[in-house]
């Protein structure tokens, strides 16, 4: 239900910046105003978010038979246009639900929630997201987007009902994720592998419930109903199944599907300790240190997850190069 406070704080909204001057405070000038509006423009679209287009997206190039450079520009292609649909749901986003978030003691400083940007203003942003998606799509060369439409077909339906649907709402989040791979692999032509999609659905479901487990002890159900439906045991229950998912899917995807050649041994000796303990630091976060509200942030904001993760994404990097170009490595080695 709106409050009358709701009410008369959407209503008070300035059509631009929604920043109301005090008696006697000075305006700022309207340079300073277009920087202070484009800072919480930016804000909305969620440039850090973008992290997880340029993380999942390339994932198909792990199975593409041979790197060549028009696979890996489609690919980037695939990113941006991921980056700019992404961005523009997060806005749509932040308009639906500008009542709930200001029930929450961190979304509420969302630039919406807030009061920093107005309601038409953000709309009229998102439109601009939208086109500059079309723009993409129609410049890019020539690529199947199911993926994509997919993807913002299944936002718009959870930002509408979804969302209120315990155990689903998660899923439908970590099904984006696996949208995302599949749009690479629509761009670099390789088959898609059955077993790193379950690692990657699994493994966004580690972060998600992290997330949620989090606004349980921090907010609670008025920020999200949803949350009714989820207690922290079930949460941490959860965890414990979709990490242990996660664990095995990728480590029967490196044995089997992967193209790691003769250094697949080698490979496994590196990322099966590493990525455990990537994922023994993450639960600990969650589970002892309370974090997890930001999934994005506390993964890389921590030194000995980013540093797991680079060691293995340089091990299995050196052995796809090894397995695609053994020449290369012989030429090396002399």
């Amino acid at each position: 239900m709106v409050t009358a406070v709701e009410s008369t704080v959407d209503r008070t909204v300035p059509a631009m910046t929604g920043r109301i001057d005090g008696p006697g405070r000075r305006r700022a000038g309207p340079v300073r105003r277009a920087v202070r509006l484009a800072r919480h423009l930016a804000a909305l679209a969620r440039p850090g978010h973008a992290v997880k287009n340029l993380l999942a997206v390339p994932l198909a190039l792990a199975d593409t038979p041979q790197w060549t450079a028009a696979a890996v520009t489609r690919t980037g292609w695939a990113v941006l246009a991921f980056t700019l649909g992404a961005s523009m749901i997060y806005v749509l986003n932040d308009i639906v639900d500008r009542r709930l978030d200001r029930a929450h003691p961190e979304k509420r400083r969302r630039p919406i929630a807030a009061g920093l940007i107005s309601v038409p203003v953000a709309a009229l942003f998102a439109a601009g997201l939208a086109g500059a998606l079309l723009t993409v799509l129609l410049a890019a060369p020539d690529l199947d987007w199911w993926p994509l439409a997919g993807y913002l077909g299944l936002c718009v339906a959870y930002s509408r009902w979804l969302k209120h649907l315990p155990l689903l709402d998660i899923c439908v989040i970590a099904a984006g994720f696996v949208l995302r791979v599949l749009q690479g692999y629509a761009a670099t032509g390789a088959t898609a592998s059955g077993l790193l999609l379950t690692a990657v659905f699994s493994g966004c479901l580690v972060l998600i419930l992290g997330k949620r487990r989090h606004e349980l002890t921090l907010a609670g159900v008025p920020h999200r109903p949803a949350l009714a439906g989820y207690t922290v045991q079930l949460a941490d229950h959860l965890l414990s199944m979709t990490a242990a998912l996660a664990s095995i899917s990728f480590l029967l995807y490196l044995h089997t599907d992967a193209p790691l050649g003769v250094h697949r041994p080698a490979a496994l000796a590196v990322v099966v300790p590493l990525g455990l303990l990537a994922a023994f630091r993450y639960l600990q976060t969650v589970l002892v240190g309370g974090a997890g509200g930001d999934p994005i942030r506390a993964v890389l904001r921590d030194r000995m997850i980013v540093t797991s993760a680079v060691l293995c994404g340089a091990a299995l990097t050196v052995a796809q190069v090894g397995a695609r170009y053994p020449n290369l490595m012989t030429w090396m080695d002399r």
